[in-house]
């Protein structure tokens, strides 16, 4: 008769525990972040839709800039959290560093965090630029009287080449100073966090 080793006998159970907890988590993270792009993605889009159609053209240009800038920014910052060195906020940690524990915080949930700023934030600003580039499209195509299809593929190859290139920029910058990045990222969070 062959005998059960420790192995089999006691790591089972732990790892099915951790399993259904992992699950658990998963399934809550996954409704917490489509809850938050739903209110991110209305708030962003009711900006837009209330401010572009009434919009001088140089106003809306500006606001289309702004949702790409923010894409670029918080992209940065998600990947900052992927390749930040938590070893360094936990040496400031034992000093007592404000936003240190913080930026422990964002490293130790660096899968989320990445998720949150790079896909959802990143993705909702993509989306509603484009959006707000078709609406400048169509103004600029009856101010300039050209064609509508060529002025939108125009406009929206631009928002693209800014985007794309901007996010570029943002992940060279954000790879050379990932522990500068989060930690002031952390420190505004801190702020916020202590209201």
């Amino acid at each position: 008769m062959k005998t059960k080793s420790y192995k089999d006998e006691y790591k089972k159970e732990p790892i099915k525990k951790d399993k259904t907890k992992k699950e658990k988590q998963d399934k809550k993270w996954i409704l917490t972040v489509t809850i938050i792009s739903f209110i991110i993605s209305f708030m962003m889009s009711l900006i837009s839709e209330l401010v572009i159609p009434n919009a001088v053209i140089s106003v809306s240009i500006f606001l289309v800039l702004i949702f790409i800038f923010i894409g670029i920014i918080f992209d940065a910052i998600g990947l900052s959290a992927q390749t930040a060195d938590p070893k360094i906020f936990h040496s400031m940690a034992t000093k007592k560093v404000k936003g240190s524990k913080k930026a422990i915080e964002l490293i130790k949930n660096k899968d989320k965090v990445s998720s949150l700023l790079n896909d959802v934030i990143g993705d909702i600003c993509g989306v509603v630029s484009g959006s707000c580039g078709l609406a400048i499209s169509i103004t600029l195509a009856s101010l300039l009287g050209t064609s509508k299809i060529l002025t939108t593929i125009i406009v929206t190859s631009i928002i693209s080449s800014l985007t794309i290139g901007g996010k570029a920029i943002g992940k060279t910058i954000a790879i050379n100073n990932s522990n500068e990045i989060i930690f002031e990222f952390a420190k505004i969070l801190n702020i916020f966090s202590k209201r």
